[in-house]
């Protein structure tokens, strides 16, 4: 094999290695700056290097790799020459780098770049270093050590985040919602169960259940004993399928508390779970399965055979295991869509799935005459697998439009979304009616009344959005409201669905606190992102409300921030702030600077929430979140009038 392969690949295995093997009390990195002339500054980076790690210098080339880089958030700074280094060091060879002599550094290290600014300096300069380490023959290239550092004669940054005068405890008036949820648990928890009532009709679970049942009910002579095994496997499967969420619960108390909102709003992650569902499709579509590795279930297998509690809950386990290709994506697409709510949601959603999977191994146990009364296994599901393949594919088209909002990249364009949708609906129209086959499909040859209630739903469904491909009144889908891109986000110039009436100022504080001094005026609010589905219901649905829209349009100064705006802030505005759980922040990007001013101000991390405050910045009533009903939030935005006057 050639020599470069090798290589590539070694140091390929280190970076994915590194990244669970990484010694973080080796290096103990220290920063300083010093201005050199105008617009130019020196960057000191200083380490002591323990546990018999070496440095590897910088400005070398390893494996096509180099060893250090210095980057930073705003094009206008840029390194004016290559990093030097002072410090006692040798040269090493490694064989597994392909023999080749390189400079490292074993006790302590400085490393010194010298930076050229354009323009306005800020107070604060925020950027990465990357740096590359190893002994023997390891190697862990390119770790990243973000920095912030202050800048002499720089700009102090003018973001403000935290406001002291803002006491959520204290409102002028107590309207307002108390949770942050934008779904109530129990929903979730139905939405759920409804997906494990579709998983048990696909064919790695559905034909499980008389066999399992009779298994149980037949093994024993003491029919009572056998009946409260089949109850227990039921909880038991119930119990697996929340223990999956339990890491959720762990981790959610050691991370970041934006992490939840990021998942729906990380362009990375969205493009992710977009592959993901495309795999998920063409799974149920035949081309291959999804599986967990099968050590994996035959260890389950293996213990299942002891006839205690445990042997039945690894026979519980055995079925989670062997039904994942179909149980997956399911469970899947439903935990994907809540993961925004945070690790409660998850946990109500996925109890949900699980309830829905163990509850019939119980009842048929204490009912096996039900058993006489299940449609035998068969073609149809097939059809039902493929179906949801397609369904799979919709959802996929969702997640690339949450990714193309946030960058606005123009290409799934609200008309675009649309199509797309109304193809898929087309396309399961014509498979239900047998004039396409896919995978290991049968022919039609009998409509039964349920199929032919499905294809008049989808068909109906499909002509349903074909009115919203035109520029006309007919475009509002109403039913959708929230799923395709809002309005604005149009192929054409100028929507005739438009609200022209409320023109929020957008991601400007400071212009609103300013205006509503100016026009005595209380300040609203409105804490969005570019793939907040509710955000987008709310603008269509109860924006649009006649009585709200006067009250937005002639009381209030409305601000519109989005938390996942991912366009640079000017560097004189990049700030490292230290939020209330003692985290330094780096503030980059205008999403970093309003998702961290609302988790700080009005502690939610959730969107859509609604805050109504005083030009002075005193809060006046409690907080809004989703609120379909346009009557309960004009009452509330006429409480929130009330308190201003008071």
């Amino acid at each position: 094999m050639n020599r470069r392969i090798i290589l590539f690949c070694f140091v390929l295995f280190s970076c994915f290695q590194n990244s669970f093997a990484q010694d973080s009390t080796a290096f103990h990195w220290q920063v300083e700056s010093r201005r050199i002339s105008e617009g130019l500054y020196e960057l000191r980076f200083q380490t002591r290097i323990g546990n018999h790690w070496q440095l590897y210098a910088p400005n070398q080339s390893i494996s096509d790799i180099s060893s250090t880089e210095l980057s930073f958030t705003d094009s206008s700074i840029r390194p004016d020459s290559v990093l030097h280094a002072s410090g006692e060091s040798h040269i090493i060879s490694n064989a597994a780098l392909g023999n080749g002599s390189f400079r490292i550094f074993e006790n302590e290290a400085e490393l010194i770049a010298t930076l050229r600014i354009e323009g306005t300096v800020p107070g604060q300069l925020i950027g990465t270093f990357k740096f590359s380490y190893g002994k023997s023959n390891e190697f862990y290239p390119l770790n990243e050590f973000p920095f912030s550092v202050k800048l002499e004669g720089g700009v102090t940054s003018r973001a403000r985040i935290k406001i002291n005068n803002l006491d959520l405890n204290h409102p002028v008036n107590g309207c307002g919602d108390e949770g942050t949820s934008n779904k109530s648990l129990l929903v979730i928890f139905l939405l759920g169960f409804l997906g494990g009532l579709i998983a048990l009709l696909t064919p790695c679970v559905f034909p499980m259940i008389p066999v399992t049942v009779t298994f149980f009910t037949k093994k024993t002579e003491d029919r009572k004993k056998g009946i409260g095994n089949a109850l227990l496997y039921g909880l038991f499967i119930f119990l697996i399928y929340i223990l999956i969420t339990v890491p959720f619960h762990i981790a959610g108390k050691a991370i970041n508390p934006e992490i939840f909102n990021n998942i729906s709003t990380n362009v990375w992650l969205n493009l992710i779970f977009f592959t993901i569902f495309i795999l998920f499709a063409l799974s149920f579509f035949g081309l291959f399965e999804i599986g967990l590795p099968s050590s994996l279930a035959n260890m389950a297998g293996s213990k299942s055979g002891v006839s205690n509690m445990a042997g039945i809950f690894f026979m519980a386990g055995t079925l989670a295991i062997v039904s994942f290709s179909c149980t997956g994506p399911i469970l899947g697409t439903l935990l994907a869509n809540v993961a925004t709510e945070g690790p409660w949601p998850l946990t109500a959603g996925a109890a949900g799935f699980g309830l829905a999977l163990g509850l019939p191994f119980g009842l048929f146990a204490l009912f096996p005459n039900w058993l006489h009364s299940l449609p035998k296994s068969g073609g149809w599901m097939t059809d039902v697998k493929v179906v949801l393949g397609f369904v799979e594919l919709a959802l996929a088209v969702k997640f690339f439009t949450n990714a193309d909002n946030v960058e606005q990249w123009g290409i799934m364009k609200r008309e675009v979304f649309i199509a797309l949708w109304a193809i898929i609906g087309l396309l399961i129209v014509l498979y239900l009616t047998g004039f396409m086959r896919i995978g290991h499909s049968s022919p039609v040859k009998k409509f039964s009344p349920l199929r032919i209630g499905f294809i008049l739903f989808f068909g109906a469904f499909t002509v349903y959005l074909l009115p919203a491909l035109t520029n006309s009144r007919f475009a509002n889908l109403k039913l959708l409201s929230g799923f395709p891109p809002p309005l604005s986000y149009s192929i054409y110039k100028h929507h005739v669905l438009i609200v022209r009436g409320i023109k929020p100022l957008r991601n400007d504080y400071e212009k609103a606190l300013e205006l509503a001094q100016k026009e005595h005026k209380p300040i609203l609010i409105d804490f969005t992102g570019w793939a907040c589905v509710n955000c987008r219901r709310m603008e269509e649905k109860v924006w649009t409300n006649q009585e709200v829209d006067s009250l937005m349009r002639k009381e209030f100064v409305v601000v519109s921030l989005y938390v996942d705006e991912r366009s640079k802030l000017p560097a004189t505005d990049q700030t490292e702030f230290k939020t209330s759980s003692g985290i330094n922040k780096p503030i980059v990007t205008v999403g970093d600077k309003w998702a961290t001013f609302q988790t700080e101000n009005f502690g939610a991390t959730s969107q859509p929430q609604y805050a109504i405050i005083s030009p002075d910045e005193k809060v006046l009533t409690k907080t809004k979140y989703y609120t379909p009903d346009p009557a309960d939030f004009a009452r509330w935005l006429e409480c929130g009038l009330n308190a201003y006057r008071k």
